[in-house]
C-alpha cells in the first residue's frame, strides 16, 4: 500500500465487525473576542458598496447645493476699542480706568453691544434696510404665497431678525479689535451695511455717552435749588443767634474777642516797659548819688558836652598852674568855671534820675489800668464763650452746606458741557470694502466636506448594520462561537486547476492553496485520539451553513486535491452531488442501505489518487442504526484502499442523511465564509451536529478579501 502524507495508521476491519466511532477532539477553551481592526477591514470591504453609496449621494446632494445657491459675499469693518477713554475734561462722567485686564472683558462685551437691537436700528433706518426684499421677509416664496401686507413694525422685526442672521461681530485673541462682518447676496450691499453698523456703533457710543451726561446734570440741577435753600436757612440760623445773644463780628470774628486780643496785646507791651523803667530806676537808685555811671548819662548829648568842657577846663588849670601860680587871676578865673560846669553835671544827672522815676510811674499807672480793663472784658468774655459754642456749631454747618452747594454748581456746569463732548476713544481703522469672492457656499469645501462625511456615515451605518446581524469576523471569534480550533484561513479567489477527474497542472495561486489546505489536513490530525489499532479509515466530513455551499463544496474538493497531490489516495463522498440528474446514479446512500457494496462504487479516476461517490437514489429511506453500521463497514473497506475520505456533508440542518456519517468520521470541520456568514447561521450548524451527537472539531474559513 502507498504510504500516506498523513502519516496514519491503517489497519484492515473484520467483516460484519461493529466499531464505536472515536470521540471527538476536546474542544479547547477560548476566549471571546471583540472586534478587532483587521476585522473592521473586513466589514468596511465587505459593506463598501453601501459606504460608497453613501458617500456618493451626500456629495451630490453637496454638489448640488453649491450649484443652485445664490452666492453670498462677506465684508469685514474693524473697530479699535480703546479701554482708556479720552481725557477731554479732568471731572468726567465717566471716569477712565483701565482694568486688571487690560480692558479685554469690557472689549469683549462691545460684542454685544455691536449686535444689540439699538445699534441695529441705526444701521437700518441709516440704509432703508426695510425696503430691501432680502431682509424685510418680502422677497420670499413662503412670503409671496401667504400674501397680505404687514405691518410697520412686523417689518422692522422681520428686518432686524435677518441681520442678526447674516452679522457675526468677532474679536481675535488678545486684541482690542472688532471684526464686523455682513453676508448678504451682493458685495456691495455686504460693504454697505458692515460700514454703517460700525457707524451706528459709534454713534451708539456717543449718544448714550451724552445721554448720561444729559442725566447727571438734570439731576444735578434738580438739587441745586435744595441746596441754596439749605444754605439760606443755614446763614438765617448763624445771623439770628448772633443778634439774640449780642455777639457782634468783625471779619469773621467777635468784636469782643478782637478787642480783648488788642489790650492783651498792649498790656504786654505796658508789661515789658514797666519793666524795663522799674529795672532803670533800680539801677540809679544802687549807685548811690552817683548816676553819672548808668548808660542813660552816658547816652546824654549833654552831659557828653560838659564833660568835655570839664576835660578842657582841668587841662588849662594844669598848664596855668605851672605857669603863673594858684593866686593868679586867670587861674583863679578857670577854677570858678571848671566849679561851675561840675553844678552842671550834677543838676543834669538829677533831672535824668528824677525823669526815670517819672516815666516808672506813668508806665506802671498804664499797666495797672490795662489790667484793669482786661479784667473787665475777661469777665465779660465769660459770658459770651457759652454762646460761641453754638455759634461755631451753626458756622460749621453753614460752611458745610456753602461746599456742597459750591460743588454742586460747579459740576452742574462741567456735565452741562460734556453733553456736547465725545469722550468715547473708539474708531474704524478699516473700512468694509467689497468682497472679490463669493463666502458661501464654498463648493470645493462642500464636496470634499460631504464626501468624507458620506464615508464617515456609511462606515457608521456599515457598523451599525454589522452590529445588528453580526458576521464570523476573525479565526479567534468563531473558535470562541463552536469552541474548537480555526485550521486554517483559505483565500476565496478559485484556483485555476482542473479538479475533476482530480488531475491536471497547477498555478502558483493552486499551489498556494493546495499548501494551505494541506497545512489544516496537517492540523486536523495532530492531535487526534485515535487508537493505534483504529481501523477505520481517516475520515472528514465538513459541513457549513446553507448559504455557504459553494464554498464548502470547493474546500472540500480542495482538501481531497490537497491529500492527493501529496501521494495519499482520497475517496471524496458529495452527499450533494447528483441532484440536477433525472436519473441519479447508484451512490452513498445505496450503500448505506446496503443495496451495492462499497468496492462496486469506489473506483479511482484514470491517473488520479481521488474516487468519487456520490449521494445516490434517495428512493427508500433506511433507519439511522442501519446506516451507521453500513457506515461502520463502509471506512473499514474504504481503509484498504484509501488514506483518507473527504465528504462534503452539506447543510446538517437540511440533510438528516449525513448523521450515520457524523456519528462515525473522525473530524467534523464546519466551513464559513470570513464577514459574509451570520453569526447565527454557525450557531444553528454548530447545534445540528450537537443535536445529531457530536460536537465540531474544527473550523475552515475562506477570505473574500485575500
Amino acid at each position: 500500500m502507498q504510504s500516506s502524507l498523513l502519516s496514519l495508521p491503517q489497519q484492515h476491519a473484520p467483516e460484519g465487525m461493529q466499531y464505536a466511532a472515536p470521540e471527538p477532539m476536546p474542544a479547547a477553551s477560548y476566549p471571546s473576542s471583540s472586534v478587532e481592526l483587521g476585522d473592521v477591514k473586513r466589514i468596511l470591504v465587505r459593506r463598501r458598496f453601501l459606504i460608497l453609496a453613501t458617500a456618493l449621494l451626500l456629495t451630490l446632494a453637496a454638489l448640488l447645493y453649491g450649484l443652485f445657491t445664490p452666492a453670498l459675499y462677506s465684508s469685514v469693518a474693524e473697530i479699535i476699542v480703546d479701554p482708556q477713554d479720552l481725557q477731554v475734561v479732568t471731572n468726567d462722567v465717566n471716569p477712565s480706568r483701565v482694568p486688571p485686564d487690560g480692558g479685554i472683558t469690557m472689549v469683549e462685551s462691545q460684542v454685544a453691544v455691536v449686535q444689540s437691537s439699538g445699534v441695529l436700528l441705526r444701521a437700518i433706518a441709516a440704509t432703508n434696510l426695510t425696503e430691501d426684499p432680502e431682509f424685510n421677509g418680502q422677497g420670499g416664496l413662503l412670503s409671496r404665497l401667504l400674501g397680505g401686507g404687514s405691518a410697520e413694525t412686523d417689518k422692522t422685526g422681520k428686518t432686524l431678525d435677518a441681520l442678526r442672521r447674516r452679522l457675526a461681530v468677532k474679536r481675535a485673541d488678545k486684541v482690542l479689535v472688532l471684526d464686523v462682518i455682513v453676508t448678504a447676496k451682493s458685495a456691495d450691499k455686504a460693504a454697505m451695511l458692515a460700514n454703517a453698523i460700525a457707524q451706528a456703533y459709534l454713534a451708539d457710543q456717543a449718544s448714550a455717552r451724552a445721554k448720561m451726561a444729559t442725566d447727571a446734570s438734570d439731576s444735578i440741577t434738580a438739587r441745586l435749588d435744595e441746596q441754596r435753600k439749605r444754605v439760606q436757612q443755614a446763614e438765617n440760623a448763624v445771623e439770628a443767634y448772633k443778634s439774640a445773644n449780642n455777639m457782634v463780628m468783625a471779619a469773621g470774628n467777635l468784636v469782643s474777642d478782637q478787642e480783648l486780643t488788642e489790650i492783651n496785646t498792649q498790656l504786654s507791651a505796658a508789661q515789658s516797659r514797666t519793666a524795663a523803667l522799674k529795672a532803670q530806676v533800680d539801677q540809679l537808685r544802687k549807685q548811690g548819688g552817683a548816676p553819672d555811671a548808668t548808660s542813660e548819662a552816658m547816652r546824654s548829648s549833654v552831659i557828653s558836652s560838659l564833660r568835655t568842657q570839664e576835660a578842657t577846663l582841668v587841662d588849662q588849670l594844669s598848664q596855668l598852674g605851672t605857669e603863673l601860680g594858684p593866686r593868679h587871676p586867670s587861674m583863679i578865673a578857670a577854677q570858678q568855671q571848671l566849679r561851675d560846669t561840675r553844678q552842671l553835671i550834677a543838676r543834669e544827672l538829677g533831672r535824668i534820675v528824677t525823669a526815670a522815676e517819672t516815666d516808672y510811674e506813668r508806665a506802671l499807672a498804664n499797666q495797672q489800668a490795662l489790667e484793669a480793663k482786661v479784667a473787665g472784658m475777661k469777665s465779660k468774655s465769660l459770658d459770651t464763650d457759652q454762646a460761641s459754642v453754638k455759634l461755631r456749631e451753626l458756622q460749621r454747618d453753614l460752611e458745610a452746606v456753602r461746599s456742597v452747594y459750591a460743588t454742586y454748581l460747579q459740576r452742574a456746569q462741567e456735565t452741562r458741557e460734556q453733553i456736547n463732548v465725545d469722550s468715547t476713544n473708539a474708531r474704524i481703522i478699516s473700512s468694509a470694502m467689497p468682497a472679490l469672492k463669493k463666502s458661501w457656499p464654498p463648493l470645493l469645501l462642500l464636496v470634499f466636506g460631504a464626501f468624507f462625511g458620506g464615508l464617515g456615515l456609511g462606515t457608521g451605518m456599515a457598523l451599525i448594520a454589522e452590529y445588528s446581524s453580526p458576521t464570523v469576523l476573525s479565526s479567534a471569534q468563531m473558535q470562541s462561537a463552536i469552541e474548537a480550533p480555526v485550521v486554517g484561513v483559505l483565500p476565496a479567489k478559485p484556483a485555476r486547476r482542473r479538479w475533476w477527474p482530480f488531475g491536471g497542472a497547477a498555478t502558483p495561486a493552486a499551489q498556494k492553496m493546495d499548501a494551505v489546505a494541506g497545512l489544516a489536513l496537517r492540523r486536523l490530525f495532530a492531535s487526534s485520539r485515535r487508537p493505534p489499532n483504529w481501523p477505520l479509515v481517516p475520515s472528514i466530513l465538513l459541513t457549513s451553513a446553507p448559504e455557504d455551499a459553494a464554498q464548502r463544496g470547493r474546500v472540500a474538493r480542495l482538501l481531497a486535491n490537497a491529500a492527493a497531490a501529496r501521494g495519499s489516495r482520497v475517496l471524496f463522498i458529495d452527499t450533494n452531488g447528483g441532484k440536477s440528474q433525472k436519473e441519479p446514479q447508484p451512490g452513498l446512500l445505496d450503500v448505506l442501505r446496503g443495496e451495492y457494496a462499497f468496492e462496486a462504487l469506489s473506483q479511482f479516476a484514470p491517473g488520479s489518487n481521488v474516487a468519487v461517490l456520490g449521494k445516490g437514489r434517495p428512493k427508500a429511506a433506511f433507519s439511522e442504526a442501519q446506516g451507521v453500521y453500513f457506515t461502520q463497514h463502509m471506512l473499514a473497506q474504504a481503509s484498504r484502499n484509501f488514506d483518507l475520505v473527504v465528504v462534503d456533508g452539506g447543510a446538517l440542518a437540511d440533510n438528516l442523511n449525513a448523521s450515520p456519517l457524523v456519528a462515525m468520521v473522525d473530524e467534523i470541520v464546519l466551513v464559513a465564509t470570513l464577514n459574509a456568514t451570520p453569526m447565527r447561521d454557525v450557531t444553528a450548524a454548530s447545534q445540528a451536529i450537537s443535536v445529531m451527537g457530536r460536537l465540531p472539531t474544527g473550523a475552515l474559513l475562506v477570505d473574500e478579501a485575500a
